[in-house]
C-alpha cells in the first residue's frame, strides 16, 4: 500500500503536472499550425502600369513613386503576391527590377505574368515561334537570377494561346499546345534550379475554355497538378461551377489566375456599389471550393475593373478583397481531460483543415461571425460545435476509452485544478 502510494505522490503526480506544464508553455511558446490566409496565393494585377507602360517609363524616375504607392496599398489588402506583367526582355528589366524592388520592400513575393514580347508582338517586337520563345525564356532566367526569390512564381508563357502559333480551339492543334506548355516547365524548372532559386514556373496561365480543351489529367499531371485559368463570366454561380468543373476535369488544384468585374461586354455597366456586390458575391460562391488554392484580382489601377482610382482612392470593392484576403481567424488550444495538449487533431471549418502542433494550437482563418468547427483525433469523440469567431478558445475532447493511467492522471488532474 505504501508502494502504491509513493508511485502516486512521487512518481504519477509529478509527471502529470509537468504534461500540463509543458501544454501552457506550448500554448504560449509553441509553434502554431497557422493558416491565417483565406488562399495560399492572394494576389492582385498590375498589368495596366507593369506591362502597358514598361517603354513609356522606361527612363521617369518619378514614376519609381507610382509604383512604390501601387505596391503599397496592395500589401495592404493583406495580398501574398503582386502579379506584374512586364516582358521578359533586356530592354525591360531596369523596369521590372523597379517593380521587383517595390515588393520586396512591403513583403510581398512576385507573380511574373509577362512574357516574351514577340509571342504577341508586344511593342513592335518580330514574331517568334515555340522553339524560339522556350529559348529566350531559359536566356532570361538565367541571365537574370537577382530577380527572383523563393515563393515567387514565374509564368513563361501569360495566355499562350493569344500569340506564337495561335489558339488551340481554332488550330485544332491541341497536341502541340500540350506539349509546349510541358516542354516550358521542364525548361524553366530546370533553369532555377541551375540559379539556385526555388521559383514555381508551373503556372500557366490560360482562358477557362482554353483549360476546359487543353488540360486533362496527363497533361495536368506533367505541369505539377495545376491549373490555372484566366475566367470572366456573368455570373458568380458560374464562376464557382466552371472552377468545379476543370478541378474535376483536369484532377488538379486550380488558380483563379485573373478576375474581375465589370467587364463591358459580360457585365452590366456596374457603379462602384454595384462591383462591390458582384466581387463580394463570387468570392463568397469560391471560398469554400477545397481545390482552390488562390486568386489574382484583375486589376489594381486602370480599366473597368479597377479597385483603386488614379488619384490613390479606394472603391469599395477594396474592403470586399481585404476581407478575404486578411480574413478573421479563430485560435484555439486542443487538449483531453488530463489537460495535455492534443496534438495532430484534425480542426475543421468549412473547406478549411489542418493539424494542431505539438502544443495543440490551431489557427484558422473564417468568413463569418459565427463557425461551426470540428474537431477529431484518434482515440478521442469527434466534436463539433458553433462558435463565435474569436481569439483563444479552449476545446477539450473526451476519450474513447480510458485505460488504468489515463482514469488516474485524469483523476489526479481534476482534483489538483
Amino acid at each position: 500500500m505504501k508502494t502504491k502510494l509513493f508511485i502516486i505522490l512521487f512518481i504519477i503526480i509529478p509527471l502529470v503536472l509537468g504534461l500540463k506544464l509543458l501544454a501552457i508553455r506550448g500554448k504560449y511558446l509553441g509553434t502554431k499550425a497557422s493558416s491565417t490566409n483565406w488562399w495560399e496565393i492572394q494576389s492582385i494585377d498590375t498589368v495596366k502600369y507593369s506591362r502597358d507602360l514598361a517603354r513609356e517609363k522606361a527612363k521617369d524616375s518619378s514614376f519609381d513613386e507610382v509604383i512604390d504607392t501601387q505596391v503599397r496599398l496592395i500589401a495592404e489588402t493583406g495580398a501574398t503576391h503582386v502579379a506584374v506583367g512586364t516582358p521578359y526582355a533586356e530592354e525591360f528589366v531596369p523596369f521590372l527590377k523597379r517593380w521587383v524592388s517595390a515588393a520586396r520592400k512591403y513583403g510581398l513575393k512576385v507573380w511574373f505574368r509577362g512574357n516574351v514580347p514577340g509571342w504577341e508582338r508586344w511593342f513592335g517586337y518580330p514574331k517568334i515561334d515555340r522553339n524560339e520563345h522556350t529559348s529566350l525564356v531559359r536566356e532570361f532566367i538565367l541571365a537574370n537570377g537577382a530577380l527572383f526569390e523563393e515563393g515567387d512564381i514565374f509564368s513563361s508563357c501569360t495566355e499562350c494561346e493569344n500569340g506564337g502559333p495561335g489558339d488551340p480551339r481554332r488550330s485544332g492543334d491541341v497536341a502541340g499546345h500540350r506539349n509546349f506548355l510541358t516542354e516550358e516547365y521542364k525548361i524553366t524548372n530546370d533553369a532555377f534550379r541551375k540559379i539556385g532559386k526555388n521559383v514555381r514556373s508551373n503556372f500557366a496561365p490560360m482562358n477557362g475554355d482554353v483549360a476546359a480543351l487543353v488540360m486533362d489529367e496527363e497533361t495536368t499531371n506533367s505541369l505539377g497538378n495545376i491549373v490555372v485559368i484566366d475566367h470572366y463570366v456573368g455570373s458568380t454561380e458560374k464562376l464557382a461551377k466552371d472552377l468545379k468543373n476543370i478541378a474535376e476535369k483536369s484532377g488538379g488544384k486550380v488558380i483563379l489566375g485573373e478576375f474581375g468585374a465589370p467587364i463591358s461586354n459580360i457585365h452590366a455597366n456596374f457603379n462602384e456599389e454595384e462591383q462591390a456586390t458582384w466581387i463580394r458575391l463570387a468570392l463568397s460562391e469560391i471560398s469554400d471550393i477545397p481545390e482552390l488554392m488562390g486568386v489574382n484580382y484583375w486589376t489594381s489601377f486602370g480599366g473597368s475593373t479597377r479597385l483603386w482610382d488614379s488619384d490613390y482612392r479606394p472603391r469599395k470593392a477594396v474592403e470586399v478583397i481585404r476581407g478575404y484576403y486578411k480574413p478573421r481567424v479563430v485560435e484555439g488550444l486542443v487538449s483531453d481531460e488530463r489537460g495535455k495538449a492534443v496534438k495532430k487533431a484534425d480542426v475543421i471549418v468549412g473547406s478549411k483543415q489542418l493539424l494542431t502542433t505539438n502544443s495543440g494550437i490551431f489557427v484558422l482563418p473564417v468568413n463569418s461571425e459565427k463557425v461551426t468547427i470540428t474537431i477529431q483525433a484518434d482515440g478521442y469523440i469527434t466534436q463539433q460545435l458553433e462558435i463565435d469567431s474569436e481569439k483563444n478558445i479552449e476545446i477539450i475532447l473526451i476519450k474513447g476509452e480510458e485505460n488504468i493511467l489515463f482514469k488516474i492522471q485524469k483523476f489526479i488532474y481534476q482534483i489538483t485544478h
